[in-house]
């Protein structure tokens, strides 16, 4: 991962209940995703998608930035992590990729 994260097309995210949107909101995949705009019971869902649309389009490493507070966002993303099939490792990102507010993934090979 660069300073400057990929860019690839994105299917859509959605959230399948109480969603404010009336269709599936659209967002470029990128080789890093914010979560702090999901609502906390989104994460699971969108990290789930999110890991499944980066393997289709190849992409090796991820960061997911889940933040630092009391670290309970950053235990659901883990508990998520640990039983993805498409996860091959994960640990803090580096100090500059926002140290234990953020976890890089590194996702298994292509079949």
């Amino acid at each position: 991962m660069g300073k400057r994260g990929k860019d690839k097309s994105c299917d859509s995210f959605s959230s399948e209940t109480d969603s404010p949107f009336s269709e599936p909101v659209e967002i470029t995949l990128r080789d890093s995703i914010d979560l702090h705009p999901f609502q906390p019971k989104d994460i699971p869902s969108v990290v789930k998608e999110y890991l499944e649309q980066c393997k289709q389009a190849a992409f090796r490493e991820v960061r997911l930035i889940h933040g630092k507070g009391k670290g309970i966002q950053r235990d659901v993303v883990r508990s998520l992590l640990q039983e993805h099939p498409a996860v091959e490792s994960f640990h803090d990102a580096p100090l500059e990729g926002g140290s234990w507010g953020a976890t890089v993934v590194v996702l298994k090979k292509g079949d």
